[in-house]
């Protein structure tokens, strides 16, 4: 009787995503396989218009290394990735009907998959039952507490997370609830894959620009437009202000055009000279070309790989009127939010900055952060958070978290509640009717 083939599926929706997975392979983290798929899904609004990442410039480089590429789009089709899960009463029949598709038969399937807790991974998941699962870890929300409660029948699946070493001796929280063990991706393959993605290198003796990188946090409803180009607009103040007089500025491929004009403006103004990057390349590309002397940001992932895989310097912005502003508390933005603002310099010097906390320190400040967020998925961080709470990097690192939520979850830096159920229970309605007034008087705003 001959054994089983093993087939392995491979999700992913950006190109950032399948350069991770790339640099996986190629380091050995995953075992022999017969076939090999790329399930590539585009999770853009209207994805009709929005070119997927297996069109992206350097794609065909990482194709190399997979069997097939299959398009979860078409799988679906008209559907919407993001917002379609399967009936539970249709599964039996859907698992049969994509195990034709795909031409598995009864190959054992392993999949590697990305944020797991919401579509379309776990459509996926809930698809291939039998399959074991690795989640690979997007960016710095890995850090992070799993952001929804996952059924122990998916979570329970999940054997690692492997994960990029974005931030050297920091842990991530993502689905510790279910024993996933975090493996890295070594840097050294990351970097080889963005290096066969770029073109030639500069001269060592060039100086590079400033490079400033645009989130589109609009999009997330983290900031008005009008807001959001006064932060961009802030970057270039910034680095004209450190001496820069060559800046070049990454825009999300979301972004309005309209910002980028009023950015050049304000560069030729302060005596500078700003260019717009719109090849849809990976920040990690233009490092790699154009050897940055300063890298700028808000809370994207691209600064920690700047900092911690090319060695170039980093600065942030608007970092702490996003914490003030970021709800519900469990955003799952938080975590990106929280670890650029402890371990990347401010921009400005407006005061804001301070040493940044030790490896232990980092690791219970997010922990802390982490359990404020999540505490029922996460109770076992209490420890971790109390210690933080009451330690030396208190008082610097209180911007986040609200004295609400201490107060609601018994912290210190919160404030003392009576024990009297009774009493307890009127300040909840006290505090409840207090938020709902504040929402009104901002809608009358």
């Amino acid at each position: 009787m001959s054994a089983r083939r093993t087939t392995q599926i491979f999700a992913a929706s950006t190109l950032y995503g399948a350069a991770t997975l790339a640099a996986a392979l190629d380091s050995g983290s995953f075992g022999r396989a017969d076939r090999r798929i790329l399930l590539v899904t585009n999770n853009a609004p209207v994805p009709e218009t929005t070119p997927a990442l297996d069109e992206a410039d350097g794609f065909d480089l990482i194709r190399a290394r997979f069997d097939e590429v299959i398009s979860w789009n078409e799988t679906i089709s008209p559907l919407h990735p993001a917002g379609w899960t399967p009936r539970g009463s249709d599964l039996p029949m859907l698992q049969r009907y994509l195990r034709t598709l795909w031409r598995l038969g009864d190959d054992r399937v392993e999949l590697a998959l990305e944020s797991i807790q919401v579509t379309p991974a776990l459509a996926i998941a809930q698809l291939l039952p039998e399959a074991s699962i690795t989640v690979y870890a997007d960016g710095l929300m890995s850090y992070g507490p799993t952001r929804n409660k996952i059924d122990t029948m998916i979570g329970g699946r999940v054997r690692r997370l492997l994960h990029l070493d974005l931030v050297p001796g920091l842990r991530p929280l993502l689905l510790g609830e279910f024993g996933a063990a975090p493996e890295t991706v070594p840097a050294e393959a990351f970097t080889k894959v963005v290096a066969e993605l770029s073109g030639p290198s500069p001269e060592a003796a060039e100086t590079g620009p400033a490079l400033l990188l645009g989130q589109y946090l609009a999009a997330l409803k983290l900031l008005t437009a009008a807001e959001e180009e006064e932060l961009h607009l802030r970057m270039v103040r910034g680095a004209v202000a450190r001496g820069h007089r060559r800046l070049v500025f990454k825009p999300h491929p979301t972004a309005p055009d309209s910002w980028t004009g009023s950015l050049a403006e304000e560069a030729e103004r302060l005596g500078a000279e700003l260019t717009v990057e719109d090849r849809p390349v990976l920040a990690e590309v233009l490092y790699r070309e154009t050897r940055p002397a300063l890298v700028v940001g808000c809370f994207s992932t691209a600064l920690l790989t700047a900092h911690s895989f090319y060695g170039l310097p980093t600065a942030r912005v608007g970092t702490g009127t996003l914490l003030e502003r970021l709800t519900p508390f469990p955003n799952s933005n938080r975590i990106p939010l929280t670890v650029v603002d402890a371990v990347v310099p401010p921009l400005e010097e407006d005061g804001t900055g301070g040493p940044a906390p030790d490896a232990a320190g980092l690791n219970d400040l997010v922990a802390a952060v982490g359990f404020a967020m999540q505490p029922k998925i996460r109770a076992d961080l209490r420890p971790a958070a109390a210690r933080h709470l009451s330690g030396p990097y208190a008082e610097l690192t209180r911007v986040h978290f609200t004295r609400r939520r201490l107060t609601y979850l018994s912290l210190p830096g919160g404030l003392p509640v009576p024990r009297h159920p009774k009493v307890r229970g009127l300040a909840r309605r006290a505090l409840r009717l207090r938020k709902e007034l504040r929402k009104r008087a901002a809608a009358r705003k």
